[in-house]
C-alpha cells in the first residue's frame, strides 16, 4: 500500500517517470506540429507548382516570333527575269522560273547549282505565270500562241550510301507540250490554274480582252494506261468586266473565279458548269483612290487578299445571305497608316498565316484569325519583287528590285494565338458574321482553327449557375433545419446518409443522367415544370392539415420532416402523372417539338436542366455538409437566451443562428461553387458538349473542365491546340483560386462581424 510519502514522489515535477512523459508529450507536440506544418506547407508548394507547370506550358504562345537572315546573293546578270519562287519542304532547296523558261535549282545557303531544267515552250515567248493554290507545287506559263504550259517542281528524296540526297524534278500534269487555252491564238495576258484529282481547269484573260475557261479532264484508256490516257477540253468564253484586269484567282475546287481590277474592283463568277459559267457579283472592294498592287489566296482558297498601293492588305471571301446567294464581304485589313505599299504576297501552305513585302524592303508576317501583324523585319533596302514561304513556313525566300536574293529563317510557332482569337468575336471563312466558335480540328487541311475559350467560359459559369440554382435552396435549407430544428436522434441519422452521398462516384451520375434522365425529363417536361408548382402547394396545403389535426396526434417537434417525404413523393407523382394531359393539351403531344417549332427555343435533350439537376445532386452533400456544421455549432447559450427573452424560433433563427454562422454559410456556398465549376465527369456524360452561347435551359454547353478531357488526348504535345488546353486549364486554376481567396476573405470579414454575438 502506497504511504503518503510515495504519493508525494510520484506527483513531484521532477520525478524521472513525469519527466519522461512530460519530455514524450512534448516530443509529439512538436511533431504533430512539424508535420502538420509540413503538409499544410506541401500543399501550398503543390499547387505553386502546378500554376508554374501550367505557366510553363502556356508561356511559348505569347512568345513573340523572330527571323534570322540565312543567305543572301545576286542573281547573275544572264539569268532571266524570275517569274516565280518556291522553296522544298526542308528549306534547303529553291525553284526559281525565269522569263527564259527554265527552272533553277539552287541550295538557298550556298547559293551553288543543284540542277537547270528547260521547259518546253520552245520558241514561243512567256506572256504571264500563275501558281495553284497555297502549298501546291502547280504552276503554269501563258505563251504568246493562246497556249499554255502547266507544270509542277517536285523533290524526290534518295539515300545513297546512307545519306539523303534530295532530286528535284519538274512534272508536267497535262503532258509536256502546251495546251490550247484559246483556240483564237491570242497572247493570254493574265492566268489562274488549278488542278484537281484528273481535272485541270485554266482561266485566262487574252491580249484582245476576252475572258477564257479550258478544263481538261484526263480519262483512262480502256486498259488503263496512263500513257495512253486521253485529255479531254471542254471550254467557255465569259463576259469579261470592262475594268483594268490585274489579278485572275481561282479556288482550288474549281467553282469560283475573280477577276480583280487594278483599282480594286472585282467580278465574281460561278465556274462550276464550265461551259456556262455565269457571274454573280461585280463591285469596287477599296472604293478609293487606292491601287491594287498584289493579290493571292489564304490557304484553303477562300479567302483573298488584296495587297493595295497605300500599305494595306484587304481580306475578303464569299458569304451565303438569307436568299442562299454568295456575296463578296471586307472581312479584315492588316496594315497601319503609312505604311509602304505592298509590292509581294505569299500565303502559308498550312495556317491562316501570310507574308507582306512592301515598297520599303520590308517583309512581315500576318495571321489572319489572330487579327495581328507578327513580325517585321527589314529584308532588304529596295522593293520586295518576289516572295515565297517553304511549306512549314519556317523559310522566307524574297527577291527585291534590285534582284539581290534573301533567305531568312523564320520562328513563327503560335501565331494563330491572340486575345482576339481567344476572347473577342472572330469572323471565320464561311460564317455570315463574327462570332465565338470552338472548332479544333477538322479533317480538311485548309481547316481553319478556332481556339474562342469564351464559350467554353460561358459553358463552365452556365453549368455551375444552373447546379447551384438546384443546389443552393436544397441544400442550405436542409441544412438550417437539419441543424437548428431537427431532433438529435434523427440528425444523427440523416446527416451521416446525405454524407455518404458525396462519395458517389460522379461518373455514375453522369451515366444515369445522360442514359437515364435526359429521355425521362424530355418524355414527362411539362410534369417536371409544372412540380415546381404543385410539390410547394402540396407542402403548403399539408402543412396547414397539419396544424388542424390536435396536438395528441402530431409526432414530438424536430420528427415533421418524416412526414414530408411521402407528401412530397405524392405530390411528385401527381405532377408526372399529369404530365401528359398537359401535353396534349397545351403542346399538341410533343412539347420538344412545340418548342422548336412554334416557341423557336432550339430543344436539346441534353441540356442544362439535365445538368443542373445531376451537378446538384453531387454539390448538395458538400454544401450541406459544411452549412449544417455551421449552424449547429451555433453556440447554446446564444439560442437559449435569445428564447428566454422572449424571442420566437424564427426570430432566434434569422437575427441570432443565421448571422453567427454566416462564414460557415457562406464557405459552403463557394466550396459548393468550386466543386461545380471544377466537375467533368457530369457535363463529359448529360451534355452534348457543344460550346454555344445560349443561356437556354433547353440546350447544352461545353465546360473548360469537359474540353480538356475530351480533347487532350487527341492533341499534338506541342502544338497550338495543345497548348491552348493548357491555357484552359490555367483560366479555370485562376478562377476558382480567385473565387476561393474571395470567399475567404468575405468569410473572415463575416466571422469578425458577428463574433461579438
Amino acid at each position: 500500500m502506497a504511504t503518503g510519502h510515495d504519493i508525494e514522489q510520484l506527483l513531484a515535477v521532477d520525478n524521472p517517470r513525469n519527466v519522461r512523459r512530460r519530455n514524450l508529450r512534448i516530443a509529439r507536440d512538436r511533431l504533430a506540429r512539424y508535420g502538420i506544418a509540413a503538409g499544410g506547407s506541401g500543399v501550398i508548394v503543390a499547387i505553386a507548382l502546378i500554376f508554374f507547370y501550367l505557366l510553363y506550358v502556356v508561356f511559348p504562345l505569347f512568345v513573340p516570333a523572330d527571323a534570322e537572315r540565312v543567305a543572301g546573293r545576286v542573281l547573275a546578270p544572264e539569268a532571266g527575269r524570275t517569274l516565280a519562287l518556291a522553296v522544298e519542304e526542308q528549306g534547303s532547296i529553291s525553284a526559281r522560273v525565269s522569263h527564259d523558261g527554265m527552272v533553277d535549282f539552287q541550295f538557298v545557303r550556298s547559293g551553288s547549282r543543284v540542277d537547270r531544267i528547260p521547259l518546253p515552250v520552245g520558241s514561243v515567248g512567256i506572256t504571264t505565270v500563275a501558281r495553284g493554290a497555297p502549298g501546291s507545287s502547280v504552276f503554269a506559263l501563258g505563251l504568246a500562241d493562246g497556249t499554255a504550259l502547266v507544270a509542277s517542281d517536285r523533290y524526290r528524296s534518295t539515300y545513297p550510301d546512307d545519306q539523303r540526297v534530295i532530286v528535284p524534278e519538274v512534272e508536267y500534269p497535262l503532258g509536256a507540250a502546251p495546251v490550247v487555252i484559246d483556240p483564237a491564238g491570242a497572247a493570254l495576258t493574265h492566268l489562274a490554274v488549278q488542278p484537281l484529282d484528273d481535272e485541270t481547269t485554266v482561266a485566262a484573260l487574252t491580249e484582245d480582252g476576252r475572258l477564257v475557261l479550258a478544263q481538261f479532264v484526263r480519262e483512262a484508256s480502256f486498259l488503263g494506261l496512263d500513257d495512253a490516257a486521253e485529255l479531254v477540253r471542254t471550254g467557255s468564253e465569259l463576259a469579261a468586266p470592262q475594268i483594268q484586269v490585274r489579278k485572275l484567282l481561282m479556288d482550288q475546287r474549281q467553282r469560283r473565279l475573280y477577276v480583280l481590277g487594278a483599282g480594286g474592283e472585282v467580278a465574281f463568277y460561278d465556274i462550276r458548269n464550265k461551259s456556262a459559267p455565269r457571274l454573280i457579283e461585280q463591285r469596287d472592294l477599296l472604293m478609293g483612290d487606292k491601287e491594287v498592287t498584289a493579290a493571292i489566296f489564304l490557304t484553303g482558297t477562300t479567302s483573298l487578299l488584296i495587297g493595295t498601293s497605300s500599305g494595306e492588305i484587304v481580306q475578303v471571301f464569299p458569304v451565303r445571305g438569307d436568299d442562299n446567294t454568295y456575296s463578296l464581304a471586307e472581312v479584315r485589313r492588316f496594315g497601319e497608316p503609312g505604311d509602304p505599299g505592298i509590292t509581294a504576297l505569299a500565303a502559308e501552305a498550312r495556317r491562316k498565316g501570310f507574308a507582306a513585302g512592301d515598297a520599303a524592303g520590308r517583309v512581315s508576317i500576318y495571321h489572319t484569325t489572330a487579327q495581328r501583324r507578327v513580325l517585321t523585319e527589314q529584308v532588304s533596302s529596295a522593293a520586295i519583287s518576289e516572295m515565297a514561304l517553304a511549306p512549314r513556313a519556317n523559310f522566307l525566300l524574297a527577291e527585291d528590285a534590285t534582284r539581290n536574293l534573301h533567305y531568312w529563317a523564320l520562328h513563327n510557332e503560335h501565331p494563330e494565338v491572340s486575345w482576339a482569337s481567344l476572347w473577342q468575336k472572330v469572323w471565320y471563312e464561311g460564317y455570315a458574321k463574327p462570332d465565338w466558335i470552338w472548332q479544333s480540328s477538322s479533317a480538311s487541311n485548309d481547316f481553319e482553327p478556332k481556339f474562342s475559350l469564351t464559350p467554353l467560359s460561358f459553358g463552365t459559369l452556365k453549368a455551375a449557375f444552373y447546379a447551384m440554382l438546384f443546389a443552393v435552396p436544397i441544400a442550405i435549407f436542409g441544412a438550417i433545419y437539419t441543424g437548428y430544428f431537427m431532433t438529435a436522434r434523427m440528425r444523427q441519422q440523416v446527416k451521416p446518409v446525405i454524407e455518404i452521398m458525396e462519395a458517389l462516384p460522379t461518373v455514375i451520375l453522369g451515366f444515369l443522367a445522360g442514359l437515364w434522365l435526359a429521355p425521362y425529363l424530355e418524355r414527362h417536361m411539362p410534369g417536371v415544370f409544372s412540380a415546381l408548382l404543385i410539390v410547394p402547394a402540396g407542402v403548403l396545403l399539408s402543412s396547414y392539415l397539419y396544424f388542424r389535426i390536435p396536438q395528441r396526434l402530431r409526432p414530438a417537434d424536430g420528427w415533421e420532416a418524416g412526414l414530408l417525404i411521402p407528401v412530397i413523393l405524392l405530390f411528385g407523382w401527381l405532377a408526372m402523372l399529369l404530365s401528359g394531359p398537359l401535353e396534349a393539351a397545351l403542346f399538341a403531344g410533343d412539347m420538344p417539338g412545340w418548342l422548336s417549332n412554334v416557341a423557336g427555343i432550339d430543344f436539346d435533350q441534353r441540356n442544362s436542366l439535365v445538368v443542373g439537376i445531376a451537378m446538384g445532386v453531387a454539390v448538395i452533400p458538400t454544401i450541406f455538409s459544411i452549412a449544417e456544421d455551421a449552424v449547429f455549432s451555433v453556440p447554446r447559450h446564444l439560442t437559449q437566451g435569445s428564447l428566454a427573452l422572449g424571442a420566437t424560433y424564427w426570430q432566434t433563427l434569422t437575427r441570432v443562428v443565421i448571422l453567427t454562422a454566416s462564414p460557415g454559410i457562406f464557405s459552403a456556398l463557394m466550396i459548393g461553387l468550386g466543386r461545380a465549376v471544377g466537375e467533368t465527369m457530369i457535363v463529359l456524360m448529360a451534355t452534348g458538349n457543344t460550346p454555344v452561347m445560349d443561356f437556354s435551359i433547353f440546350q447544352g454547353m461545353r465546360t473548360l473542365s469537359a474540353n480538356i478531357a475530351v480533347e487532350m488526348p487527341e492533341s499534338e504535345v506541342g502544338s497550338t491546340h495543345y497548348r491552348v488546353l493548357f491555357l484552359a486549364g490555367l483560366v479555370l486554376f485562376m478562377f476558382t483560386f480567385f473565387v476561393n481567396t474571395l470567399a475567404e476573405v468575405v468569410r473572415q470579414r463575416l466571422r469578425e462581424k458577428y463574433s461579438s454575438l
